[in-house]
């Protein structure tokens, strides 16, 4: 098996000069060239020789590769049709990985599960995301309840800490809730923009999202609960009382509002950014069966 990394500086830019590459930006193509980086990625995964890996937007392989020699199979999917040839020769040592050109937000992510990996196969997802569609990838993720363990990805480092936010913290919003709500959401490394090709402008995280079996909280519809939450954050300075009036604008004034939150004991004067999961779904039980 080859030592030759696909994810240095030197094979990297060999890669791109053989193919005459070059990065869309429209699809956020930062490549990784930095081999340690990948394998200190993989420790926090969790991932093992029985594991099955799905990679979201392989590149030109680099993470794929460390993915390849650390687990049992990985499928990879690939938006950009121009990669999916240059896949095959860089990866072509591996027998254990399988490229597909797919676009993972339009993908039956269900389906290739069944019909990639064995039955009770553990199975994880790693990816090195672009910044500008990291929330809609992972939303899609854990709406659909995939029977996988866990979620590993590079993201930008802000929104990384936002996802793994406490509550009373500046970081800490509805999407706090909504990631928490299904996973249990850690920083597990910091990654500097100088190990990427070409460099972003901002630096990265890596955040592991370990799949829950259930909720922390009962909620009688999910729906309502995170709608219920948005609007509690739609202006942050602004109290629960006050977001809560203009989000129940056709329902009830404010006046009905404050009694409302005085008999579910919830202050009306504190901002979103103080309550808890706890609080929240208390909130939202309590409006939906008022």
């Amino acid at each position: 098996m080859t030592t030759k990394f696909i994810a240095t500086p030197t094979g990297t830019k060999a890669i791109l000069a053989k193919y005459k590459f070059f990065f869309k930006k429209s699809l956020g193509q930062n490549f990784i060239i930095d081999a340690n980086v990948l394998e200190n990625i993989i420790s926090h995964t969790g991932i093992n020789k029985d594991s099955g890996v799905i990679e979201i937007g392989p590149g030109i392989g680099g993470l794929t590769e460390q993915l390849a020699i650390h687990s049992n199979k990985v499928l990879a999917m690939e938006i950009d049709q121009r990669l999916i040839p240059i896949l095959g020769d860089t990866l072509s040592e591996y027998g254990n990985i399988e490229v597909i050109h797919q676009d993972i937000l339009e993908a039956n992510v269900i389906a290739l599960l069944k019909h990639h990996f064995e039955d009770n196969q553990v199975v994880h997802i790693v990816a090195n995301l672009p910044y500008y569609i990291t929330t809609p990838i992972l939303t899609k993720l854990l709406q659909e309840k995939l029977p996988v363990e866990s979620i590993t990805v590079m993201i930008q480092k802000e929104v990384a800490e936002r996802m793994a936010a406490k509550p009373s913290t500046k970081s800490y919003g509805s999407l706090t809730i909504a990631i928490q709500y299904y996973t249990v959401a850690e920083v597990v490394m910091q990654v500097p923009k100088q190990v990427f090709m070409p460099q972003p402008n901002v630096d990265s995280a890596v955040l592991k999202l370990t799949i829950r079996d259930t909720p922390p909280v009962n909620v009688d519809d999910e729906d309502y609960f995170f709608s219920l939450v948005q609007a509690c954050f739609s202006q942050r300075r602004k109290t629960l009382r006050n977001n809560l009036t203009n989000y129940f604008s056709e329902k009830y004034d404010k006046e009905t509002i404050s009694a409302m939150l005085e008999e579910f004991e919830i202050d009306g004067m504190r901002r979103g950014e103080s309550l808890s999961m706890e609080e929240f779904a208390k909130l939202a039980n309590s409006f939906y069966r008022a």
